[in-house]
């Protein structure tokens, strides 16, 4: 899409209908959105990362880390306006993924799609674990409560995950993220009521027991290389925590101008990523301290807090709506993908059934998007029978971030700075981002060994 004076308007991302967008979002509802895709699944397993690292790698690890995606936001955000030398013609890139097939060219597109898809879906279907996981938790929390604190309260995750599924069915057919606002002020609300709940629980076992656990160390376990795999998915529980790039553009794409879109977005990434970073220490720290080499792999669904039985069951519900949408923030981009890619390729097609004349009182009249039936309700479905098949939060969460952490928010966002700026090579800033980029390679490869091994050995050992 082309355009030349950028400066006084942004267009607005096709995303499949044709009707216009009144561009409204500000810096606030750009952190909601950020903090709604990003504070989740991750943050409930951050304490036992912490326990795998110790009391200086853990918060070390956490803080390089935000580090890193504050860097690749900045690089990412920089890209969303790009003249192409060879014209002069300038195109909004409203996706990471047409970013780098316009900015990289065809081949890098293609295997950034692959990865985008990827990337979309396992967020998915963690998502899927842990509403599940949380309203077990929910359950659990209630039979321990009745039935004491050695009572079998052992409950099956399918159920909750096909109701998760149900839900996400429906609020699927949202058309576009610019309906989400309100899914995501309210996702960003529940994330902060959650983590919160999590480290007052934590900071009152800590007072209650008068004593802050943990060690320089991190856990001790009788046979080193298992050490190596556990702080291997440690990294990989943290990365995850942080894989926000897919959604960066989307979300900029709906900012208003002035000031420009690329102001905005830097300083809401800025503020978000200090946010997140600081409850990511404070809910580790506090769940480390409290509960030491017992921390359980998920703060409020492990049960190292048991009372008061009704803070950990709404801590928990809080979980799930802030799952919900943070399920349709990382979907609705990837439903924007598929659907802009079908109507390009199919422009004459007819999408859309009209139904009206219904005899049922009440009953509006409105046009059913097929594809959006169809293809969203597939994809759900998809999503909950992998979190089925998998369903082991920690190991998921580790695999899930370190395959996916360097390629998408470290390499594609660095080669296209290099175009972008028109870096030269050997210059300073090429060596310095060069090494970076390299470093976040090791760091990957390290965390995706250990990541598979914990996974393997949970699905066949």
């Amino acid at each position: 899409m082309v355009r030349g004076d950028y400066d006084d308007e942004e267009e607005q991302p096709p995303l499949l209908q044709s009707s216009n967008h009144n561009l409204t979002g500000t810096v606030w509802t750009a952190v909601a959105h950020f903090i709604a895709g990003v504070i989740g699944s991750g943050v409930l397993s951050l304490a036992w990362s912490m326990t795998q690292l110790g009391w200086i790698a853990g918060p070390l690890c956490v803080i390089i880390i935000a580090f890193f995606a504050l860097v690749s936001s900045f690089l990412i955000s920089n890209i969303h306006l790009y003249t192409n030398p060879s014209n002069g013609s300038t195109t909004t890139n409203h996706s990471f993924l047409q970013a780098v097939h316009t900015i990289l060219g065809y081949k890098n597109g293609l295997v950034c799609g692959c990865l985008a898809y990827f990337s979309l879906f396992k967020t998915g279907v963690v998502y899927v674990i842990t509403s599940a996981i949380c309203m077990r938790a929910i359950r659990q929390s209630n039979c321990f409560h009745k039935e004491g604190h050695d009572a079998a309260c052992e409950f099956e995750d399918e159920y909750y995950m096909l109701m998760f599924g149900i839900i996400q069915i429906i609020a699927s057919q949202i058309p576009n993220i610019f309906h989400t606002k309100w899914l995501s002020i309210i996702a960003a609300i529940m994330s902060f009521t959650y983590s919160s709940i999590g480290i007052g629980l934590g900071l009152a076992q800590v007072i209650e027991q008068g004593e802050i656990k943990g060690s320089i160390n991190g856990i001790t376990t009788t046979n080193p290389t298992q050490k190596v795999w556990l702080v291997a998915q440690a990294i990989g529980d943290i990365a995850f925590s942080f894989t926000f790039s897919l959604i960066l553009l989307e979300i900029q794409s709906t900012l208003k101008s002035p000031p420009s879109q690329k102001v905005t977005m830097k300083k809401a990434t800025t503020i978000a990523v200090f946010i997140t970073t600081s409850l990511y220490l404070c809910c580790g720290a506090s769940g480390y301290a409290a509960f030491g080499d017992l921390t359980p792999g998920n703060l409020l669904t492990g049960f190292g807090f048991y009372e008061p039985y009704w803070l950990v069951d709404f801590g928990n519900a809080c979980i799930v709506l802030h799952l919900v949408g943070g399920y349709q923030i990382y979907s609705q981009t990837l439903f924007a993908l598929v659907e802009r890619w079908y109507t390009e390729k199919h422009p004459e097609s007819i999408l859309t059934w009209d139904i009206q004349n219904l005899k049922v009182p009440l009953w509006p009249k409105f046009r059913l998007n097929r594809l959006r039936l169809c293809f969203r309700t597939t994809y759900v479905v998809l999503t909950v029978a992998v979190g089925m098949l998998f369903p082991y939060f920690n190991e998921v969460l580790a695999f899930a971030g370190s395959i996916i952490f360097w390629p998408l928010t470290i390499y594609f966002p660095v080669e296209m700075y290099f175009v972008h700026k028109k870096v030269v090579p050997w210059t300073t800033k090429w060596i310095v981002l060069r090494l970076y980029s390299c470093f976040c390679l090791f760091v990957t490869g390290f965390t995706l060994v250990g990541s598979l091994q914990g996974l393997i050995a949970k699905r066949f050992g």
